[in-house]
């Protein structure tokens, strides 16, 4: 039996380790934000946050995994409001919308290592394929979801549905600038 934590939460599976994580997340865990691309590690549309690193899950087994923690898309924040969410809204850079929890969690990843990236570091830290060719504008999101996390810049998007504007602006002091 395979333990480790997936977003903050202790976790058991009863399935061979040589089990890819991401089916574990996908079957065993009802986490279907993490996306089945191509099953061999080139596309990214399973990336997921383990220890801080940005890994794609279809790649690493559980076996490999024990005592670590994992992070998806699911827990990067509840409500949307994290500013790569909202910078990748408020750029518009999803299209058919595939690629991007694997994008955004490779981003976040990102932002926490480096919150001053210049577009050749996102270049080399984001090698998802986005099969739309949104690469412009996702470049475009990092750097302002960057910006906001650093206090530089506010986001002017509107929250997801069924959440009232006035509790998505108390909810994200993250976005707020710094005096």
């Amino acid at each position: 039996m395979t333990k480790f934590t997936v977003n903050n939460r202790p976790v058991q599976y009863r399935m061979d380790p040589d089990t890819p994580l991401l089916w574990a997340l996908r079957d065993a865990s009802n986490l279907t934000g993490t996306k089945y691309g191509c099953g061999t590690g080139d596309c990214g549309a399973c990336v997921v946050e383990v220890d801080g690193e940005a890994l794609r899950s279809c790649l690493v087994t559980i076996g490999e995994l024990e005592g670590r923690f994992v992070t998806t898309i699911e827990a990067l924040s509840r409500d949307r409001s994290h500013p790569v969410q909202q910078a990748w809204a408020a750029e518009n850079v999803p299209q058919c919308g595939f690629c991007q929890s694997g994008m955004i969690m490779a981003a976040a990843v990102l932002l926490k290592k480096n919150p001053k990236p210049t577009n050749d570091d996102i270049d080399a830290a984001i090698t998802n394929i986005c099969r739309c060719g949104t690469y412009p504008r996702i470049r475009e999101a990092i750097q302002r979801a960057a910006r906001v996390a650093r206090g530089e810049s506010l986001l002017s998007v509107a929250p997801p549905p069924g959440i009232d504007p006035a509790d998505a602006a108390k909810a994200v002091p993250a976005l707020t600038p710094k005096k």
